[in-house]
């Protein structure tokens, strides 16, 4: 039995990477059949990951940005009717400090653009192509002195440059709502002027509820002699340039699996460093089950872990978090009972992916950290593959539910044998001890191991996530093994005693009782193949080719066991006639029967209850 458990488990394993989710830990095989809350990352697992800059907003006005992906083909048009040059100016040193904040680089090949770097960075170098501007001209004209990286904490990137006519120049691009704590200003088509705060709140607004992700960029002009950053210069007194608003569409096949969670009894949970607006949007395209309500980040802070406990579960949409907050969650999640599946692909969230009961790791962008710390590595970064792999997750559970119901009661029905024999004071036993082994090795080689490759059951995306603490056979399934032992034993120590009754000889009666016990089994394999559908169809006897294959085998190996003068030298038999053949199929098939109408009577009652 631990052998076709390990067994299961590995191919599932390899079913899983052929999904692309590459399993890690074997137990979180299992695991994910019991996940009930799934905590995604938005960008790039249930978004495409392929950002384009679709609105600029300005001190004067709102631009609109045609075009699709990272082709550099496209217009900038501003929504007013009056589009002087000076809005064009502005736009121009927008677009600028856009390719000159960045890290990313762009590719050109066969035709196609592609990103080397961070999407949303490559996007704004898109932009840049748009507005006329030529990238390198631009980081040769003002070549990079020092630079700040981004980091999640204080959610900014800020770079230094001197261009060749002895200017310095800091700019800052980021969260809005942090560029706008640092900034005393705008830049406008008639210079700079005070910040109207209100107004970029606004457009912050406006961009995120139509799902657009927000990013500001502002500057400040320092003396030529500065060739360091600091946090400190960048704290006051910037100048605000414009806002970005940028789509990311969610993955098609990411709407279709979220649905697929819902069917599932799955709960998905949005976490994302957008702004909560924005996040709402998003959420709604996916079609989350809760799109009215939304924490932040500086909620989590303010509330205590009590309050957070009691919404936690309800709320389905996290924004502008952290790593810090992502660990939280989950264990106020694991605390609820529930099984939590984690996405992280940064160095920060490997706490928060050792602490989920499957964290799952990005294959394409995920850190090594992550990596390490994940019970499973999506190959593709796509959501749909957890889907999958929950799937399969649930898949194995229930074939290794069904070699149990497969081994338990073949095991005890031959313990039953010899128990019966002995308690009844038979004179000679049914089963020899040679005979008892090569029932076992034959049949777990053959049989048990078939059902392995069980496909998943037609219904296994519609049912509710099995508990955790649940034994692995309920009382039902416990009184299946005893009848089905018990029914194998009988039809057993019968044909015995029939053929002992008829004056045949004890080898010639056990091997008709050898030969039952096999037919009993292989019977009441097509039973287990559905632990509670009816088996009496087409699919139902041929679904799974391996245990044709592995039926054939063993009939084979058990006409060698029957009729082979060295095999019945060796185990104690002998031939065989047809008519034995006869009864053995019509005693043995019986199995089949009377557990299928079991199920159907169970299955009845379940509906009335229901």
């Amino acid at each position: 039995l631990p052998a076709i458990m390990t067994i299961i488990l590995a191919i599932g394993v390899q079913r899983m990477a052929k999904r692309n989710a590459i399993i890690r830990k074997l137990p979180a095989v299992e695991t994910l059949g019991s996940v009930n809350v799934i905590c995604s990352d938005k960008t790039g697992t249930l978004t495409r990951n392929e950002m384009t800059v679709r609105s600029l907003a300005t001190s004067d006005n709102i631009f609109e940005v045609s075009g699709t992906g990272y082709d550099p083909h496209g217009s900038i048009i501003s929504s007013h009717k009056d589009k002087s040059s000076l809005d064009y100016g502005l736009l121009h040193d927008i677009s600028r400090a856009a390719i000159l904040c960045n890290d990313t680089s762009l590719q050109q090949q066969d035709g196609e653009w592609s990103v080397h770097g961070d999407p949303m960075e490559g996007a704004l170098l898109i932009l840049g192509l748009k507005s006329g501007l030529e990238i390198d001209s631009e980081m040769q004209k003002y070549p990079r002195t020092d630079l700040i990286p981004f980091e999640s904490e204080h959610r900014f990137m800020a770079t230094l440059h001197h261009s060749h006519r002895g200017e310095a120049f800091i700019f800052l691009k980021g969260a809005p709502e942090r560029i706008l704590e640092v900034c005393t200003s705008q830049k406008s088509s008639a210079g700079d002027e005070a910040l109207n705060k209100e107004y970029w709140l606004k457009c912050i607004e406006t961009l995120a509820s139509q799902g657009q992700r927000v990013l500001a960029i502002a500057y400040k002009e320092v003396k030529p002699e500065q060739l360091e950053l600091q946090f400190c210069d960048v704290d006051k007194e910037m100048v605000l340039l414009g806002m970005f608003g940028l789509i990311d569409p969610p993955r098609e096949e990411a709407v279709e699996a979220v649905e697929a969670c819902s069917k599932a009894g799955i709960r998905v949970k949005m976490i994302t460093g957008d702004h909560a607006t924005t996040a709402l949007a998003i959420s709604r395209q996916l079609k989350l089950f809760n799109t009215d309500e939304v924490i932040t980040g500086e909620d989590i802070e303010s509330m205590s872990e009590e309050a957070l406990a009691k919404r936690v579960d309800k709320v389905d949409v996290y924004a502008r978090v952290n790593p810090e907050h992502k660990l939280l969650l989950v264990k106020l999640l694991q605390e609820e009972g529930l099984i939590v599946a984690m996405t992280g692909d940064g160095v920060n969230d490997a706490p928060a992916l050792k602490r989920a009961d499957v964290g799952t790791a990005m294959g394409l962008n995920g850190t090594e950290a992550a990596k390490e710390a994940a019970e499973m590595v999506l190959a593709d970064d796509n959501f749909a593959s957890i889907i999958h792999a929950v799937e399969e997750g649930r898949t194995v559970h229930d074939n290794l539910k069904k070699a149990i119901l497969f081994i338990l009661p073949t095991n005890g029905g031959e313990a039953l044998i010899i128990l019966a024999a002995i308690i009844f004071g038979f004179h000679e036993l049914p089963l020899t001890p040679v005979q008892i082994l090569w029932v076992n090795m034959i049949t777990a080689v053959t049989l048990a191991l078939s059902l392995a490759f069980e496909p998943a059951e037609k219904n296994v995306m519609l049912r509710p996530p099995r508990n955790a603490s649940e034994a692995m056979l309920n009382p039902h399934l416990i009184w299946r093994v005893v009848v089905v032992s018990f029914i194998i034993m009988g039809g057993t120590i019968g044909l015995f005693l029939w053929e002992m009754q008829e004056g045949h000889s004890i080898e010639y009666s056990r091997t008709v009782a050898v030969n039952t016990l096999v037919m009993f089994e292989i019977f009441y394999l097509f039973n287990t193949r559905y632990i509670s559908a009816p088996v009496l169809n087409y699919k139902g006897f041929s679904g799974n080719r391996y245990v044709l294959i592995a039926i054939l085998i063993l009939i084979v190996f058990q006409l060698a066991f029957t009729y082979i003068s060295p095999m019945q030298f060796l185990f104690g038999t002998m031939s065989i006639d047809f008519s034995a053949w006869l009864r053995i199929i019509v005693v043995s098939s019986s199995v089949l029967f009377l557990v299928e109408i079991e199920k159907f009577f169970v299955e009845k009652r379940k509906n009335i209850k229901a």
